[in-house]
């Protein structure tokens, strides 16, 4: 008799969790967000495979005709600068707000920034701290051979294209800017490591500084209150900021055009979103109704 009471109860119990379980199921109405797409290259510079965030804006579609800008960011892992600098260009592009044309950005996962963003050193201290370091041509050879052609081949994109990174991203995207500077067209440098390898970088020649230099090119240079350097000869990051716009804005071409931007409230942690917005306003000016 127990036997009996007790398989009941058993079944009853059993039934009873089922029916909680389906009905769990069929009234759980969520779903994943989705900001974008993920992709992934295989490097043959780099000798590896990189991941690719990727911000699609509304209204794409393979299928159209219609092309965007693109908007190349460094250090553009999920859990970097992807998702808030991605956010900023849905945002800009709103049509009440139209700051911005809608366009693609691309961000490019870290694996080994430092490995990534410098070109050598020679100085001892900083090639023993950044052992991985010096290795700016492959990456930059990724992005011209390989992942540009990637992305205008993949995705509908026009001839615009801009850059932006921090801190060690923004030295290489000097060091882009005076050794290939027809790779993009707008620069956002934000608060630039130039004081990577004793500023060395300050005293590259470069075809920006010819008056035939004929590609337009918008440069932005932002640096917020963050003081001194880890060299060997103290710098200033503010001080090299305007050094690198103020040689910028002494070319003779007239097809550059830069700006640069100082955020006193701002720190090396808290300065690029600000001067991102800024940025797309420098590059977007609206005409005043």
């Amino acid at each position: 008799m127990n036997k009996i009471i007790s398989l009941a109860f058993f079944l009853f119990t059993s039934t009873l969790l089922f029916s909680q379980t389906t009905k769990s199921k069929s009234t759980d109405t969520s779903k994943p967000f989705v900001l974008g797409v993920i992709d992934e290259i295989q490097s043959k510079e780099l000798g590896e495979k990189r991941i690719l965030n990727i911000y699609l804006p509304e209204g794409y579609k393979a299928e159209h005709t219609t092309k965007y800008p693109v908007i190349y960011l460094l250090d553009g892992s999920a859990d970097e600068d992807f998702i808030h600098i991605a956010g900023l260009v849905q945002f800009n592009s709103f049509e009440w707000i139209n700051q911005v044309p809608k366009s693609i950005v691309v961000g490019i996962a870290t694996v080994d920034r430092r490995r990534d963003f410098t070109y050598p050193t020679n100085i001892e201290k900083d090639k023993k701290r950044f052992a991985t370091s010096g290795h700016s041509d492959k990456f930059i050879a990724f992005i011209e051979k390989e992942l540009q052609p990637f992305i205008d081949k993949k995705y509908k994109t026009t001839h615009s294209k801009t850059i932006i990174g921090q801190s060690l991203g923004g030295l290489l995207e000097t060091e882009i800017l005076l050794k290939k500077p027809t790779l993009f067209n707008k620069y956002v440098i934000v608060s630039p490591s130039i004081w990577w390898d004793n500023g060395s970088l300050l005293n590259q020649e470069s075809t920006i500084f010819q008056e035939n230099f004929n590609q337009q090119t918008d440069i932005y240079i932002a640096v917020g209150k963050e003081g001194l350097t880890p060299t060997e000869i103290p710098r200033v990051m503010e001080v090299d900021a305007n050094l690198l716009a103020e040689k910028i804005k002494a070319t003779k071409s007239k097809n550059i055009k830069v700006y640069f931007d100082y955020f006193p409230q701002e720190n090396h942690a808290t300065i690029l979103h600000p001067a991102a917005s800024n940025s797309f306003k420098f590059f977007y000016p609206q005409t005043k109704e």
